[in-house]
């Protein structure tokens, strides 16, 4: 995990781009009920613009109340670090879900001019996205991202300030 404000944005970096790359190919395989070189192609259009949106939500807003949560009701410092990745990954996902699935329901109305569904395909989109989600962040992105930046940026070489 990061231990200080620029390796949190190093490490935000790369876990958005993993998880906001993989569920845009998710959701676009998900509306063309299949996947392809076309939904790639397609996910990827819209990836920057998603990407950008992602990080900005991730870090101005969901990352301080998620680890806020964490620590208040979850974990403790003292606890075993494993713990507190769980923890705080359960507690990113959660909203992270929410705006993205908003998100995407809004870039869909865009798309078709059906801004009446945005609720409805909002509120389908949610469990849907969860379900992804949740899995993709404990079991996948999370320890691809967290072994690349260790590896990267070894324990100490990020410093909080520049020497």
């Amino acid at each position: 995990m990061p231990t200080n404000k620029r390796e949190s944005l190093i490490y935000t970096v790369l876990m958005c781009f993993v998880m906001v790359l993989w569920m845009s190919v998710y959701n676009v395989a998900m509306q063309y009920g299949h996947l392809s070189g076309e939904v790639v192609r397609d996910a990827w259009l819209g990836f920057p613009v998603a990407y950008v949106f992602a990080m900005c939500c991730d870090w101005f807003l969901v990352s301080g109340i998620a680890k806020g949560f964490a620590f208040r009701f979850l974990v403790k410092p003292e606890d075993a670090p494993l713990k507190k990745v769980i923890c705080i990954s359960c507690c990113m996902v959660v909203p992270m879900v929410l705006i993205m699935s908003l998100y995407g329901a809004c870039e869909g109305a865009v798309h078709t001019g059906d801004w009446a569904g945005v609720p409805l395909r909002w509120l389908l989109n949610i469990p849907r996205n969860f379900v992804m989600a949740l899995p993709l962040q404990l079991l996948i992105a999370g320890p691809l991202v967290r072994k690349v930046f260790r590896t990267a940026f070894p324990m100490g070489t990020v410093l909080d300030r520049p020497a």
